[in-house]
């Protein structure tokens, strides 16, 4: 393979890797504005506050903190998570949903992740506290 050749390959799979991680960000969208509809049955709306919760929240499966395996984690729960919970969705309710995201934007999302970070880290610290009670 020459090096222009080689050079245009790594130029397609970061083009290519840049597309995915859109489309995840705007999957990840529709998956918050899903855990909020009145209209989302029931285990996707589930689903939906899962991942969104793991999206936002500093806690994960491994920590970030070993090198590789801790993002890799990331990478494979977080694409799996939306990828179940938009098919948990009906297709017409789930094209509905990817219409209000456009046309509205992700306003809630920022409030979302908040309040799902700020309940993460009370949880610890209620658990936290009752372990130093249990202690002493």
């Amino acid at each position: 393979m020459s090096v222009q050749a080689a050079g245009r390959h790594e130029m397609d799979l970061r083009g290519r890797a840049k597309e995915i991680v859109v489309a995840l960000r705007g999957d990840l969208v529709i998956v918050s504005v899903a855990a909020r509809a009145p209209d989302v049955p029931v285990l996707a709306k589930l689903c939906a506050i899962a991942v969104a919760a793991y999206a936002v929240s500093p806690i994960d499966l491994i920590p970030d903190v070993i090198p590789v395996i801790g993002l890799l984690d990331d990478l494979v729960v977080l694409p799996l998570g939306i990828g179940a919970t938009l098919r948990l969705i009906p297709e017409p309710l789930r094209q509905n949903l990817r219409h209000r995201v456009q046309t509205s934007g992700p306003a809630g999302l920022p409030q979302l992740g908040a309040m799902l970070v700020v309940v993460s880290w009370l949880a610890v610290l209620l658990v936290t506290a009752v372990l130093v009670e249990m202690a002493i």
